[in-house]
């Protein structure tokens, strides 16, 4: 059976040279997406954000003393597609290819959006001015019905 749940998500945003971040070995707690060659979003539960903010100033500063690495929790929103179906019925979102395991991003819904698939869960996150869209949309086009329930993301494994 298909699922369509919000689910909050920590996000740091980490902004440094390119080598620093090819260097950066990510904490066990995050998953890491290379957004671009100075960028690294990593995801979390919210409740370790701020370690994982800590933990990666420090590893950065040594390898980039100009890296800048903070909180970006508030300016996103997601939504996770799980089951039986899910990474199949995510071509009717987007027209991206999954990855097997890992993340990519593009358009989702007609919006900006970082996709993270494991399994037979598809996170999709979008900026936060967007929520209201992206769940509206998703829920729609994957046959959905009434509020979202509020479910956990947990870090896939490496």
């Amino acid at each position: 059976m298909l699922e369509i749940t919000r689910t909050p998500v920590g996000v740091v945003t980490a902004s440094a040279a390119a080598r620093a971040l090819d260097g950066l070995v990510v904490p066990g707690r995050a998953f890491g997406c290379r957004t671009a060659d100075d960028e690294l979003l990593l995801l979390s539960v919210p409740q370790v954000t701020d370690e994982v903010v800590r933990e990666v100033s420090t590893r950065l500063a040594a390898l980039d003393p100009d890296a800048l690495v903070i909180d970006t929790t508030d300016g996103w929103a997601a939504v996770t597609v799980a089951g039986d179906g899910a990474r199949a019925c995510f071509g009717l979102l987007s027209r991206l290819e999954l990855p097997g395991s890992g993340f990519t991003q593009g358009e989702v819904v007609h919006i900006p959006a970082k996709v993270v698939a494991h399994g037979d869960q598809v996170l999709i996150l979008a900026p936060s001015m967007w929520e209201a869209h992206l769940q509206d949309r998703v829920t729609k086009a994957l046959g959905g019905a009434g509020p979202l329930e509020t479910r956990p993301w947990t870090v896939p494994p490496r």
